[in-house]
């Protein structure tokens, strides 16, 4: 004999929770036929669905619910030829019988954070309508590249190393493209959007999330007496956001290295940010009038391309510390650290995670990559931009290079 169900309440209420998250943002929308009482009671439908489902074994009754749903929906929607269709909220309420669904076989809060989501992407109509305008061809293309490097090519690759100390594993490899790839296309994206609406700090930041070299060379080239304030912000705050780049790196690929090399990039985001903030302090005008010329980061070209420099790094690396030990590493890292930091700091971190360096080596190789590429870049200020501005700059860049290498002798010597 059966119970009497009260066992499942808890389900029902949690399906009510859910409807009534969804109908309630529906309710708000003048175009909307459905509100809290249609969702609140779909979700319940979803439930009940399950539940009839499973006690009577069968398999029919919740797709036929889904069906029923849809078809019901879409009819009162489409009886009206003026107006506003309604697509959405015939999706939205689809949706809500599916998350229903979901709550009666256990899945509780995946339904729940489902509904989350569903709620917000309503809610952020206009929002997201704008978001999209802002983006260019050139935008889209690079998002599709991205999924191209993502869903495509990474998983055909070998999970397996190769070559001579085992050190090359192409599935590895792509994956710290992708990973390169994924950070610069978020800063470039909000780069876009962001435009020159909030002014230099915003601008430094994003730059440098995208690439600090490029952020750099744009301030620097277009430089003039009356916006080296401007300049001198936007470059200084660029370069600070390579350590927390390299923070973000070390936090995905290898956390065993963060409490060496966290004090390191520490003590040179503290020496930067006191000095970022002086050089705010003479910014008087506010206006951006200088994007930063950046390349599509998720171009195949440039992720084949940075694939290799990594690989090549990865091998060099690799051969360098077996031959000549840290030293040789510890050269080679200023050396490709010139142009770019971001392949000997992951190939630091393959080799870490091989077993074929400590943490505190590998954390001196990023180091001295990191002090060699604000020289290097600072370098390009002083020849792109002239004397004034390089002796504007060299106060904060050379600042955050003390800092890093004061921390880096300390723990050498702890």
């Amino acid at each position: 004999m059966q119970g009497n169900g009260l066992e499942y309440l808890p389900a029902f209420v949690k399906s009510i929770g859910i409807g009534l998250l969804i109908g309630l943002e529906r309710e708000r929308s003048p175009a909307a036929k459905a509100g809290l009482r249609t969702f609140a009671l779909v979700a319940l439908f979803g439930t009940v669905s399950g539940l009839l489902s499973d006690e009577t074994g069968s398999l029919w009754i919740l797709p036929t619910g889904f069906l029923i749903v849809g078809i019901m929906t879409a009819a009162a929607y489409f009886r009206e030829t003026e107006g506003d269709p309604g697509t959405t909220t015939v999706a939205a309420i689809v949706m809500c019988y599916g998350l229903g669904a979901l709550v009666w076989y256990g899945y509780s809060t995946l339904s729940v954070m489902l509904a989350i989501t569903t709620t917000l992407l309503l809610y952020y109509k206009s929002e997201l309508r704008g978001l999209t305008q802002s983006l260019t061809r050139r935008d889209l293309i690079s998002i599709l590249q991205f999924c191209v490097l993502t869903f495509i090519i990474l998983p055909i690759l070998p999970d397996r190393n190769y070559g001579p100390y085992n050190a090359l594993n192409p599935h590895q490899v792509w994956l710290m493209v992708v990973l390169i790839s994924g950070i610069s296309l978020s800063g470039y994206i909000a780069l876009r959007i962001v435009g020159e609406r909030h002014g230099a700090p915003l601008v430094g930041l994003l730059g440098g999330l995208v690439s600090s070299t490029a952020t750099t060379l744009a301030y620097a080239r277009h430089n003039n007496s009356g916006t080296t304030p401007l300049s001198v912000v936007v470059i200084l705050l660029a370069n600070l956001v390579v350590l927390l780049r390299l923070t973000v790196l070390c936090l995905v690929v290898s956390p065993a290295i963060l409490p060496k090399l966290l004090p390191i990039l520490g003590s040179g985001l503290l020496f930067g940010i006191a000095a970022a903030a002086y050089s705010y302090r003479k910014l008087l005008e506010k206006k951006v009038s200088v994007l930063p010329q950046i390349g599509n980061p998720a171009e195949i070209r440039a992720a084949l391309g940075f694939g290799l420099l990594y690989a090549l790094v990865l091998f060099s690396s690799a051969w360098i510390s077996d031959m000549a030990g840290s030293r040789g590493l510890y050269a080679l890292s200023v050396v490709s650290g010139l142009t770019d930091v971001d392949a000997i700091t992951l190939s630091s971190l393959r080799l870490l995670s091989l077993g074929k360096l400590t943490a505190l080596d590998a954390a001196t190789a990023i180091s001295l990559a990191l002090v060699s590429n604000i020289s290097f870049k600072l370098g390009l200020v002083f020849a792109m931009g002239g004397a004034t501005l390089g002796k504007r700059c060299a106060l904060g860049m050379l600042t955050v290079a003390f800092g890093v290498i004061l921390a880096l002798a300390v723990m050498h010597h702890v």
